[in-house]
């Protein structure tokens, strides 16, 4: 089952890794950001080596976003992102796990100090 984790974030400002930018992040001993970074890589590696990474993206400054409406009978497109947003879509993975309960123990490495980390399963079709 494909599942995507979504990446939220709010740095200023804006680079990726997004944790580098956080304030919650930057306030952590320097030995376990470390330690904390090389655990991700590892777990990426590992999620790349049995197959269940596809694939993910860090997406550019929310300033570059472009929103597209439809707004009386015709599409609008507007600068983004969304103004009262205070977190933004910083990137995403895709994963294809076996089970829910893999999904979730993967995505708990993805959260860490000031980000807020989603978990989205694909859409397989209608629901009865």
């Amino acid at each position: 089952m494909k599942y995507v984790i979504l990446i939220h974030s709010n740095p200023q400002p804006w680079g990726h890794p997004t944790s580098d930018f956080l304030a919650a992040h930057q306030e952590q001993p320097a030995e376990e950001r470390e330690r904390s970074n090389a655990d991700f890589e590892t777990m990426l590696t590992q999620l790349s080596q049995s197959g269940e990474l596809v694939g993910g993206e860090a997406l550019a400054a929310p300033s570059t976003a472009r929103l597209y409406r439809w707004d009386a009978g015709r599409r609008v497109a507007t600068d983004g992102p969304y103004s009262e947003t205070k977190e933004h879509l910083a990137g995403f993975f895709l994963i294809d796990v076996a089970s829910q309960e893999r999904a979730e123990k993967i995505v708990q490495s993805f959260s860490g100090p000031g980000e807020t980390v989603e978990l989205r399963p694909g859409w397989t079709g209608p629901t009865e």
